[in-house]
């Protein structure tokens, strides 16, 4: 029995075929179904998609949380919201905060003066009520309850507690705009934020440390949006990978053309570069937009989130590289004209996929195996007859999607437990397929409800997802150990790369069609192609 795939679900001897690992694009010529790495294609995208082609999540949801997800205030903090069986509007199990209805649960976020809640039940309730309501009315909502606490304390004449009771306040709110400032980019949320640290300050006249903590908040929150915002301008000056559509019928580049050996000859300093740019891009995306993944797909709740697209920038772009870097893979190899060079080629990305497997660089390994695995590229049998397969053969074993990619998933807790205990800063690297994490958290998503027959919210759901975003942003935060070399990184983010079309033509011009289907589609393209011109 496999842990990472659950019972039943790891086949001993299962066949390892070339072509059967996610690709980055369909192919023009029809050799059979292949999977597409596209977020658009992902069932959590603006699209549909068929669950059956969709990787199941190996969560057993049955022990999905830990000691560290009960949602109980941390010890001498207090208790809010019922007992162990619950208050009748949250519902406690085994001391887990499980369901609750959603006033209940944003009462339960709201500190008194004998309780705080937990900073793991913080993070996922800010994370999932954008679900169920825009963070801005959340934010109101909180005023609301603090204005009445805060007159309650007030009748009673209590000042001390009153003190105590908005330093807490201040401290939620510290860990609202740390943990998910671009809440506050939206200006109904920023008033509401200066509504309550209006009134939480009219009580700190004394010395003012409320103040001088609200003031440092807002000074950070600002920075985070003013960095945010200088990002975002960047990304609008930053283009694709130039599309080399290749001549009418000639896809032979001139012999002086630059290729990547010319660049970088090292596969272990290719894949350092490769890392570097994965981290770059990663770092990113947030946490509010990988919820985007539930909020696009979910038309029950009245207030998810909309026009959010924004948000989903960063997801696009990030998938945007594993699919230019697959066909820059195929690009590499489609164009070099001599048999032995395409051979060493091939050689190189191999051993390229595989030191950034040895790395933790799963995405970049993926996105490489996919190109290779391109039908143009996969079609070169003279080529990959003088390939030496044998370290090809075992990265597509990792890779291999049968059992719900158990091979990929058991890699991926080695390198999560590495991480953990690392004594380097190379130790901690982990980037996962990131396509497969987003149809993981979709599929965790359509399979549980967000609601519960009596209407609560289905908290223990969230509960999973919210753990599940936090150890991939946690994976994110971690800094290149390795020196940036610009030279190749432009390189690879800027060379021009083969449109599938004229892929197809440096394919047949390399290793003519060898059977009638291939045949019937090397004249289709050419008369398409004649057509155009």
């Amino acid at each position: 029995m496999c842990e990472q795939c659950g019972p039943g679900l790891c086949g001993e001897g299962a066949e390892v075929l070339r072509g059967s690992v996610p690709m980055a694009a369909t192919s023009w010529l029809e050799s059979g179904p292949q999977p597409s790495t596209s977020l658009r294609d992902c069932p959590g995208w603006p699209r549909r998609c068929t669950e059956e082609t969709m990787p199941q999540t190996s969560v057993v949801f049955s022990s999905i949380l830990g000691p560290s997800c009960s949602g109980q205030g941390q010890p001498g903090m207090g208790e809010r919201g019922g007992g162990a069986s619950g208050s009748g509007d949250l519902i406690f199990q085994d001391g887990r905060l499980i369901s609750g209805s959603l006033e209940a649960l944003m009462e339960h976020l709201v500190p008194t003066v004998d309780y705080y809640p937990d900073r793991t039940y913080i993070f996922t309730f800010l994370l999932s009520s954008r679900v169920f309501i825009p963070p801005h009315d959340l934010l109101a909502r909180v005023g609301q309850l603090c204005v009445e606490q805060r007159q309650q304390l007030e009748a009673g004449s209590e000042k001390a507690k009153l003190k105590s009771f908005s330093a807490k306040i201040v401290q939620l709110l510290k860990e609202w705009t740390e943990a998910f400032p671009f809440d506050f980019q939206d200006e109904k949320a920023m008033a509401e934020l200066k509504a309550i640290t209006h009134r939480v300050t009219q009580c700190d006249e004394e010395n003012g440390t409320v103040k001088k903590a609200i003031a440092q908040m807002t000074q950070s929150l600002l920075l985070s949006l003013a960095a945010r915002s200088q990002l975002q301008e960047l990304r609008e000056k930053l283009r694709s990978p130039a599309m080399d559509k290749g001549p009418v019928l000639k896809a032979k580049p001139p012999a002086a053309q630059k290729d990547i050996l010319g660049v970088c000859c090292d596969p272990l300093v290719l894949a350092q570069q490769l890392t570097h740019i994965e981290l770059e891009r990663v770092s990113s995306i947030h946490p509010e937009d990988l919820m985007q993944i539930v909020s696009h797909t979910d038309s029950r709740d009245k207030h998810r989130c909309r026009g959010d697209m924004t948000k989903t920038y960063s997801l696009e772009a990030y998938d945007n590289w594993f699919n230019c870097l697959s066909m820059l893979v195929a690009t590499e190899v489609c164009r070099v004209v001599k048999k032995k060079h395409r051979t060493r080629m091939l050689e190189f990305f191999i051993d390229v996929a595989r030191e950034c497997f040895n790395i933790g660089n799963f995405n970049s390994m993926m996105a490489i195996i996919s190109g290779m695995n391109l039908s143009p590229v996969a079609r070169l049998k003279k080529t990959w007859s003088k390939v030496k397969t044998a370290k090809f053969d075992v990265l597509e074993h990792h890779m291999d999607p049968s059992s719900n990619f158990c091979n990929y998933r058991t890699a991926l807790q080695g390198a999560t437990q590495r991480s953990q205990t690392a004594n380097s800063s190379r130790e901690k690297i982990v980037i996962p397929v990131f396509n497969l994490f987003v149809k993981d958290i979709y599929f965790l998503h359509k399979i549980h409800t967000n609601h519960l027959p009596n209407g609560h919210i289905n908290f223990k759901k969230f509960w999973e997802i919210s753990r599940q975003i936090h150890e991939f942003m946690t994976w994110t935060q971690v800094e290149c150990p390795f020196e940036k070399d610009k030279k190749i990184q432009s390189y690879l983010l800027t060379a021009p790369i083969y449109s599938e079309e004229a892929l197809f033509i440096a394919s047949f011009e390399s290793e003519g069609p060898e059977n009638h289907m291939e045949k019937d589609s090397w004249k289709t393209l050419r008369t398409t192609l004649l057509n155009r011109a």
